[in-house]
């Protein structure tokens, strides 16, 4: 009798959890886990941060090692799915091949979104989103002078702090008015980017590139104000666009990531989703969205295993986040959607460690700890439980 098989396309976060869950689940079928990098299944995190800065090598990284694939009997296989056949339950393999499954999980990630700006093929110009993609910028960087990171997000802020460890000299450009405009209050852009000028940074709000200038390699970012500012290197930081095409060519629905429900099924019940390729509604926050975060991948991963094995459970765990930069540790609890007032515990203008609570109708929806995990704990629990509290417990809370 043919055994029950399980595909995993994406050794992604995701992808290397949801392996590991099947068999905490019970599968006992076949378990395949296929990726298109060579590599064992990696922490992504650290690429912009330990790992571009030369702290840890790529085997450091690594989720789990090959013995624990080999022991749990789990099938790493180098390879690109072209196509899924739904009704025949076979994937289309780029080197021709075809391969049967019974259960099917979409852990196909996320890829940096281009800049759409002359010049942006130049050498010289990178996106951060492998490990390859680091190793092409640490060889670059080893022999430049000047970096310029398009993009004041999460990567570009860690990107610019890692270069800066390298002895470059580092200019942010970020089109909006602030840095981390789309994910956090006021406050906290201005303590980031105070935080970066003392670093020896150049942070460019409003600043619109234009195009990439240089020979066969690039010399020169171009900014819609005429003003040219010198490169050596340039990595682009603008976002990431979730890879649906597979999931939407075989007619799942998709809807800003592959959609699916609160059990990580997407509208094919035999097809989970998980990652950062998954679009999610959360009651919660009264929304639709893709929760770019390892903790999210993990959480939606385990949910997708139990669903495979017809033990459907619910992805509930709250979401969070964190970033790297420098000698401060942001961590992030919940969503900040929606936010009607912001309680600072600390004092942004001027400290290393401070935290931002977010509220929305008098109650505690997330809060941006910089330097502080006893009140990342506490805003975790809060928000969890939808505990009441006073504003001015949050005002004292690091010292309570």
């Amino acid at each position: 009798m043919t055994k029950s098989r399980a595909v995993i396309v994406g050794a992604s976060h995701a992808g290397a959890q949801l392996a590991a869950s099947l068999r905490q689940e019970k599968w006992d079928g076949e378990i395949i886990l296929i990726g298109n990098e060579s590599a064992l299944p990696y922490q992504r995190p650290p690429l912009s941060k330990a790992y571009l800065a030369g702290k840890n090598t790529l085997e450091d990284l690594a989720i789990r090692s090959a013995e624990f694939y080999a022991k749990q009997d789990i099938q790493l296989q180098d390879a690109t799915v072209d196509a899924i056949d739904r009704p025949a339950g076979q994937l289309a393999l780029s080197n021709g091949e075809s391969l049967r499954y019974d259960k099917l999980a979409l852990c196909l990630g996320a890829r940096a979104r281009r800049l759409p700006a002359p010049g942006a093929d130049l050498a010289g110009v990178f996106y951060l989103r492998t490990a390859a993609d680091v190793e092409l910028i640490r060889e670059a960087a080893a022999t430049a002078r000047r970096a310029v990171i398009v993009g004041g997000g999460y990567i570009g802020l860690e990107t610019a702090a890692s270069l800066r460890a390298l002895g470059l000299d580092v200019t942010v450009l970020e089109a909006t008015e602030r840095v981390l405009e789309r994910v956090t209050a006021p406050e906290v852009s201005a303590f980031f980017d105070r935080i970066h000028r003392e670093e020896g940074v150049v942070v460019r709000t409003g600043a619109l590139v234009q195009a990439l200038t240089g020979d066969a390699q690039v010399r020169e970012v171009v900014l819609t104000s005429g003003e040219n500012i010198s490169a050596d290197i340039v990595i682009i930081g603008i976002g990431v666009e979730p890879n649906v095409e597979l999931a939407a060519a075989a007619g799942l629905v998709v809807d800003n990531g592959i959609l699916i429900d609160s059990h990580a099924r997407t509208s094919d019940p035999d097809i989970v989703a998980a990652g950062d390729c998954a679009s999610q509604d959360i009651a919660r926050y009264g929304r639709r969205i893709r929760l770019e975060s390892v903790s999210s991948a993990g959480e939606q991963a385990k949910v997708a295993a139990a669903a495979m094995c017809d033990k459907p459970k619910e992805i509930a765990a709250l979401p969070w986040f964190w970033s790297d930069q420098y000698d401060l540790k942001l961590q992030i609890a919940g969503l900040n959607t929606g936010y009607d007032e912001v309680i600072l515990s600390g004092d942004p203008a001027r400290d290393r460690d401070f935290t931002c609570f977010y509220l929305r109708d008098g109650e505690l929806i997330a809060a941006d700890c910089v330097n502080r995990p006893r009140d990342f704990m506490f805003s975790k629990r809060v928000i969890t439980q939808r505990t009441p509290v006073l504003r001015e417990e949050l005002v004292g809370q690091s010292v309570r």
